[in-house]
């Protein structure tokens, strides 16, 4: 099912009706399910959505009804938001550090695949019932992503051999996973993991029942959308040819690629100074902004007056602040707002579905608490 439309029918006309002085998520079902689409059409294996960058109810009961029907969870929490919004789902339990109850509480939710990477969290498993999948998560100094997962997860291929054969001779499935980082717009480094997977099971003599490639898939952030079906392609051809006939099962966890499109963040000026060289913005870095701290500027902007209107002058970069009285709280430099933005415009970011209400807080008061489901998000989005 699909989470109840709303009577607006894109961003601007909310705006301009409504005039929120707060920031506002505006969420499009449709676009969800688009993406949630390519992939189960595209990816050559299973598609298992990574949680963490969205866990809302609408999200997940979407993504369901596309055809997502495995959930990559990383906590308890997330388990019991699976199971609410869509409770035939098969459970991933992919964050390979827990605590005896967090294993305890996995098996009670019925969780069906494992990772590992460490033979301590592997003796944490023995209550999970043999014939459920263990994979083995390991990591090689694989470059192309934004930034790297294996400096926190994932054992060297070495030692990933060893923990391999201790899970087959445990009488639990075998498999082996990893992640080449975030937001990777490199398709070849998903081919050398693959490469190193084929190496290590054969270095194990284990035959792996399924090759979990990870998220990492790239969002669209500037310019031209990644071509997420080349990427599809060579992943199925490095599988092939890596383990030839006896190739494993693939599997997938996107987060920001799946979900970042069916969201824009709508942010208000709350003030200019300097000439309008600094932006004071009524979100930020401890809000819904929180990930371009990390991930950078995205280039999919733009400004909208009161009234719903583009503003259309030529682009400024810009210092902008959050609302906190933090003084860190401050956005990468050079936002690029047009000449003519003026206080109590609108500031809105497009792809923000991903890691934007998930990573939110409400520091001093401010976060984003208003979600509104819209058809379009509107005329004015570049590359809509």
């Amino acid at each position: 099912m699909q989470h109840p439309l709303s009577s607006w029918n894109d961003t601007a006309a909310h705006v301009g009706r409504t005039r929120p002085d707060h920031p506002v998520l505006y969420f499009l079902p449709a676009r969800l399910q688009a993406s949630a689409l390519r992939f189960v059409a595209g990816f050559p294996g299973l598609v298992s959505y990574a949680v963490k960058a969205n866990d809302r109810a609408e999200v997940l009961a979407n993504l369901a009804a596309a055809g997502v029907g495995a959930f990559d969870v990383a906590s308890p929490a997330e388990m019991r938001a699976v199971r609410a919004a869509a409770p035939r789902a098969v459970l991933h339990y992919n964050n390979p550090v827990r605590s005896v109850a967090e294993v305890g509480d996995g098996v009670a939710a019925g969780v069906a695949s494992w990772s590992v990477d460490d033979a301590g969290e592997l003796d944490k498993l023995s209550a999970v019932p043999r014939g459920h999948e263990i994979a083995v998560r390991f990591a090689i100094p694989v470059k192309g992503a934004a930034y790297d997962f294996g400096a926190k997860f994932g054992t060297t291929p070495e030692d990933a051999a060893g923990l391999l054969r201790r899970v087959a001779a445990a009488g639990w499935t075998p498999a082996l996973c990893f992640h080449p980082g975030t937001q990777c717009e490199d398709a070849g480094a998903w081919a050398r993991y693959i490469e190193a997977a084929a190496r290590i099971a054969g270095r194990a003599g284990v035959r792996i029942a399924r090759l979990n490639v990870g998220g990492g898939f790239a969002a669209h952030r500037h310019g031209t959308a990644p071509d997420l079906e080349h990427v599809f392609a060579v992943i199925g051809a490095a599988a092939r040819r890596a383990f030839g006939a006896d190739a494993p099962a693939l599997v997938c966890e996107p987060g920001r690629a799946l979900v970042a499109e069916a969201f824009t963040l709508a942010t208000r000026i709350k003030g200019m100074r300097a000439a309008g060289a600094t932006v004071y913005l009524n979100d930020g870095i401890y809000g819904g902004l929180a990930d371009l701290r990390d991930m950078g500027l995205t280039g999919r902007i733009r400004t909208i007056g009161p009234d719903g209107a583009a503003r259309c002058g030529p682009p400024r970069p810009r210092v902008a602040f959050g609302p906190t009285c933090d003084s860190l709280d401050r956005l990468p430099d050079g936002l690029p707002l047009p000449e003519d933005a003026q206080p109590g415009d609108y500031v809105l970011f497009d792809g923000m579905g991903a890691y934007s209400v998930a990573m939110s807080t409400r520091f001093n008061g401010y976060g984003l608490v208003d979600v509104e489901t819209v058809f379009r998000s509107g005329p004015f989005a570049a590359g809509h």
